[in-house]
């Protein structure tokens, strides 16, 4: 006879960020391209080094190359990382001879794109986190970003009303881990100073969130829209929106969510 072993406990929920807090998923960080090269362009001529659109769109592209592979290895750097890659790619040595306003100011046309024109938040969110924070729940996010880094990201958060029940935020290009690592789970628990077992995820990624998560030992709640299909994956629930997770912690919490 084979026993199931009962659940732990739930003490804490982390959440991805695009594509489940945010409705946007994160191939929408894209679609600031030519808002961030713009910006990028106008403050390199402000500051006397005109660079043309063409050699912008080159060097972005060139980064973008960079990134994939450091992003291959579940690693992460800073987005002064990947300005300063930029930069010396339109002329190597740039980086070190613009003044520090003018670094500063292409710094911040890269990187607050989503600020201008934020991507949406999940109507359920903020409604949801209430709840798990009322009852006594630690919540966290745990994200990988593309080009917005977690500083802009904590304000796309604070501007919908969804950053304040957030005790821990870990975005990779602070940490410098990547998901599907569960490194990256495993130091957020940490903080939280709760085990995997207590703990479930929440993600719209099969492998990012789903495999990552459990590769960590959490349970995970997958977010999938209506009309889409869970695929392989094998999370304990599925859910279609922010506004159904209380009710799906409640059965894993009482082991009985399954997949639908």
């Amino acid at each position: 006879m084979i026993r199931r072993r009962t659940p732990r406990p739930i003490r804490a929920v982390t959440f991805d960020c695009w594509g489940t807090l945010l409705l946007d998923s994160p191939a929408a960080d894209e679609g600031y391209r030519r808002q961030r090269l713009s910006g990028i362009e106008a403050a390199l001529a402000e500051g006397g080094v005109p660079v043309a659109a063409r050699d912008l769109d080159r060097a972005y592209a060139v980064v973008v190359e960079r990134l994939g592979r450091i992003w291959q290895r579940g690693r992460d750097i800073p987005v002064s990382g990947h300005v300063d890659a930029l930069l010396d790619a339109v002329d190597p040595g740039l980086p070190t001879r613009l003044s520090p306003g003018t670094r500063e100011a292409v710094l911040e046309a890269y990187a607050a794109p989503a600020l201008s024109v934020p991507p949406a938040v999940d109507t359920g969110a903020r409604a949801t986190l209430e709840t798990l924070g009322q009852q006594g729940l630690r919540l966290a996010v745990v994200s990988n970003i593309m080009r917005t880094p977690g500083t802009a990201l904590r304000i796309v958060l604070d501007r919908a009303g969804v950053l304040r029940p957030f005790s821990v935020l870990t975005f990779s290009d602070e940490c410098g881990i990547r998901k599907p690592d569960p490194e990256m789970f495993l130091l957020t628990l940490r903080q939280l100073g709760v085990a995997p077992a207590e703990a479930v995820h929440v993600g719209d990624d099969p492998v990012l969130d789903v495999e990552g998560a459990q590769d960590a030992g959490m349970r995970v709640v997958h977010v999938v829209p209506v009309g889409q299909g869970v695929g392989p994956s094998r999370p304990d629930a599925v859910i279609a929106g922010l506004g159904e997770l209380p009710a799906a912690l409640l059965d894993l919490g009482r082991g009985a969510a399954a997949p639908r």
